[in-house]
């Protein structure tokens, strides 16, 4: 380990005994949690993601995304991986989900053999928190230590999956808000939004930017043109109607590696959805956009960042002790 991500490590450790306040309970997850309870439970995690991002590279932001989508909505308690039953209905059938999260069956296959070392003991919650560092780090990106202990919870969310996800044109002031209601700073929001340094969306997310251009979609000036070039590019790939299923990468530069090219991207206003352009040309007094110079500067600085904030993130309002169960079947709850 270099004296970097030691350093990284003592830092994190300190910030975040990962200790919250919810009501009168003090709720508390632990670095070494399945110690004792299932000792390999991180190498079985860890490995699976390695196997299925081999295969697909785009995995890994896709697991990346599982474990967003599930904190914003109720908290970080594997809502998200539960099925559509009589009464309720999935949250993967909401819009920001539906035909657009995956991943799925890599978590099924995980939770499986969990199950096989250490039945009822390793959350399905805790898988995606696992598998999201393990997909960022397999991309090149930094590691953190992932505290666990989250029970899963009883039920999913579809109002929630609609009205708590972020949209893809969203301004930034929506943006701020959104994070805020979950206890992130803008810094959060900031750090988290490089996570579109891996990935891909589709021509529905991204049509708006390039159909209806806005001084905010840019960067506020295009002196060598590369805005407009860049959006002849996705006009290339999204027709003006039709097509709603074609991807485009979030990332041109480099699609499949975890780095911070994120940031220059959006710096010179190509970055593929409106919500990434608006941290710049809607940042009227200049401290967001003082932080993406950061990042775009030194990808070190954006790494402890990110680290920081998806630990801060894996908080959001998880089930512990008496709170929910720990499911054999990510897709159901417990009979």
């Amino acid at each position: 380990m270099d004296q970097h991500r030691r350093l990284l490590l003592i830092l994190i450790t300190i910030l975040f005994n990962t200790s919250t306040l919810r009501g009168d309970e003090l709720v508390q997850l632990v670095h070494d949690y399945y110690k004792e309870k299932c000792p390999l439970a991180e190498d079985i995690v860890r490995h699976n993601v390695e196997v299925a991002v081999y295969k697909d590279p785009g995995l890994a932001a896709s697991l990346l995304r599982l474990h967003f989508h599930d904190c914003f909505v109720m908290g970080c308690d594997a809502s998200v991986l539960l099925d559509s039953v009589e009464g309720m209905q999935s949250e993967k059938e909401a819009g920001p989900n539906l035909n657009s999260l995956r991943g799925f069956e890599v978590i099924d296959k995980i939770k499986y053999l969990l199950e096989e070392e250490c039945p009822v003991t390793v959350s399905c919650a805790d898988i995606l928190a696992m598998a999201a560092r393990d997909a960022v780090e397999l991309r090149g990106g930094p590691g953190w230590d992932v505290w666990l202990g989250r029970k899963d919870s009883l039920k999913s969310s579809f109002s929630g999956a609609n009205q708590f996800i972020p949209a893809p044109n969203s301004s930034l002031e929506v943006l701020i808000d959104n994070f805020k209601q979950h206890g992130l700073e803008r810094e959060d929001m900031v750090a988290l939004s490089g996570s579109h340094t891996i990935g891909r969306a589709r021509c529905l997310s991204f049509r708006q930017r390039i159909y209806e251009p806005k001084q905010e979609y840019g960067y506020g000036y295009d002196r060598y043109k590369r805005y407009t070039t860049f959006r002849r590019i996705l006009r290339s790939i999204c027709p003006v109607s039709g097509r709603d299923n074609r991807f485009a990468p979030l990332d041109f530069e480099t699609p499949k590696r975890f780095d911070n090219h994120y940031f220059i991207n959006i710096l010179e206003g190509k970055g593929l959805l409106g919500s990434d352009n608006v941290l710049i040309s809607q940042d009227f007094d200049g401290t967001i956009t003082k932080q993406v110079w950061a990042y775009a500067s030194n990808e070190k600085v954006f790494f402890a960042s990110f680290a920081k904030s998806m630990i801060k993130m894996g908080n959001i309002n998880v089930l512990t002790g008496n709170k929910g169960e720990i499911r054999r079947n990510c897709r159901f709850v417990n009979a």
